[in-house]
């Protein structure tokens, strides 16, 4: 049981780590999708990297009525291959949430996590 657990964590980090960039859009904060306040896009491999690292590390149950605090968009090739949502301001509610194959699914959102999304920001 194990093995399929990891095994869905190993798929979404290969997927992104395979993008050549990330848009990241910051939300207002209050959980709502359409307050964009900030538009970062990242090309750096290692920040992809370590954000494909921290979003695949622990499956999380994710409660999806939290709403979210900002979105991922990683391309490849100038196309999106992947969109993640995330919540990071709540403490009883963070995770990243993403479609795996048709299937809604959730990663825990780490205390590393939250600190790179925010130097990422900056």
């Amino acid at each position: 049981m194990l093995s399929a657990c990891n095994w869905g964590n190993e798929k979404i980090k290969e997927r992104i780590t395979n993008s050549d960039s990330v848009a990241i859009n910051y939300f207002k904060g209050d959980g709502s999708i359409d307050t964009v306040v900030a538009v970062k896009i990242i090309r750096d491999k290692n920040a992809i990297n370590e954000l494909a690292t921290l979003i695949a590390a622990k499956k999380s149950s994710g409660n999806f009525k939290c709403g979210y605090d900002g979105s991922l968009h990683f391309f490849k090739m100038s196309r999106v291959i992947q969109d993640i949502d995330f919540k990071m301001n709540d403490a009883d509610c963070m995770h990243f949430s993403f479609s795996l194959e048709g299937k809604m699914t959730a990663t825990k959102l780490s205390p590393e996590a939250k600190q790179l999304l925010e130097s990422l920001k900056k």
